[in-house]
């Protein structure tokens, strides 16, 4: 803010634009004690009137005072002359009009006083009503700078977000093709476990053909020795051994085929409890992207209502506003070792 009065500033333009339009120093020196002293109420001063000016001499400023004065004094005199009017009466009414002149322009310049100390209240209360303005200016620049920065936390949120979208569709398709190889391994156990129950039928219609084939020759044996008892003894004997034998070989095998389709059985329960923890952990993740999508959604709705707050205010230019949070962390899915069989 300058230190220089508003009626400094306006008698420095009004002698600017004296200095164009009377370009002789006489005349501008007379101009500029006209202006100081009818329309700003200044008395005008032969260093005053230099300072302003700044053409001539000094002795140019003071013979054009001297000759305002005496045109001044000449002008407020009044002279009546009448043919039957008395001299001294004559000078006597003369002098009163010239009172009543000089009372008549005091009277006018205390009202121009008075306008002058309205126009100074008006000028001091625009002056509130500009710093109210530039407050109220603050406020509204930092409200904005508020919202800016707001906005530009909600894009990183978002931005956050779409990773962890992003993080957890991978690790979908991840969980997707891991029940793809549980379901690929189930279907060849359970492929093994109907060749494992084919191969055991086979192999026990093989035990029976065989034990009904040694049935046949016992029976025939016991046909024999009832023909030669004595001499087919040690024969039956030998006989009996192998059919026992048979039988015990028979009785392991069937033994061997029934721990091996348990074995089975245990590995295919295993990788079905697998398959179901895959499928429960598949859940839960879609759950959680569900809620991130939910969230997602809410976010972009906020930052379209604070898009569409700020096209109704004073734009500013963004200030460069850098707003870090943390990121959530993807969750996590327990994952189940394969059991070696």
């Amino acid at each position: 803010m300058t230190d220089v009065l508003p009626d400094e500033t306006r008698i420095a333009a009004e002698i600017d634009r004296l200095k164009v339009e009377f370009p002789r120093t006489r005349e501008l020196y007379r101009e500029v004690c006209a202006l100081l002293f009818f329309r700003f109420g200044v008395t005008p001063t032969a260093n005053r009137l230099y300072q302003l000016v700044r053409r001539g001499s000094m002795g140019t400023p003071t013979a054009v005072l001297a000759e305002f004065w005496k045109e001044l004094r000449e002008k407020s005199r009044v002279r009546i002359e009448h043919p039957d009017l008395p001299a001294d009466l004559g000078a006597a009414a003369g002098e009163l009009v010239a009172t009543l002149w000089t009372r008549s322009t005091t009277s006018a310049q205390a009202a121009l006083e008075a306008l002058r100390t309205d126009a100074e209240a008006e000028k001091a209360s625009a002056r509130n009503e500009v710093s109210s303005l530039q407050a109220e200016l603050v406020r509204t620049e930092t409200a904005l700078e508020q919202r800016t920065g707001a906005l530009l936390a909600a894009q990183v949120r978002i931005q956050e977000l779409e990773q962890v979208q992003t993080a957890g569709e991978a690790t979908r398709q991840a969980l997707g093709t891991q029940i793809a190889l549980q379901q690929d391994e189930i279907g060849a156990r359970d492929r093994a476990l109907a060749q494992a129950r084919a191969d055991f039928s086979g192999e026990l219609d093989k035990l029976r053909s065989s034990a009904e084939l040694a049935e046949e020759r016992l029976r025939a044996a016991e046909t024999r020795a009832l023909l030669e008892i004595e001499r087919e003894r040690g024969v039956s004997a030998r006989s009996q051994k192998e059919l026992e034998a048979a039988a015990r070989r028979a009785e392991q095998s069937e033994i061997r085929h029934r721990e091996e389709t348990q074995t089975l059985q245990v590995q295919l329960g295993d990788a079905r409890h697998r398959a179901g923890v895959v499928e429960g952990n598949l859940e839960a993740l879609r759950s959680s992207n569900a809620a991130y999508i939910k969230e997602l959604d809410a976010l972009r709705l906020q930052l379209a209502t604070t898009v569409a707050n700020q096209a109704v205010t004073p734009k500013r230019p963004p200030s460069s506003v850098e707003t870090t949070k943390p990121r959530r962390a993807a969750p996590k899915v327990a994952t189940r070792k394969r059991s070696q069989s």
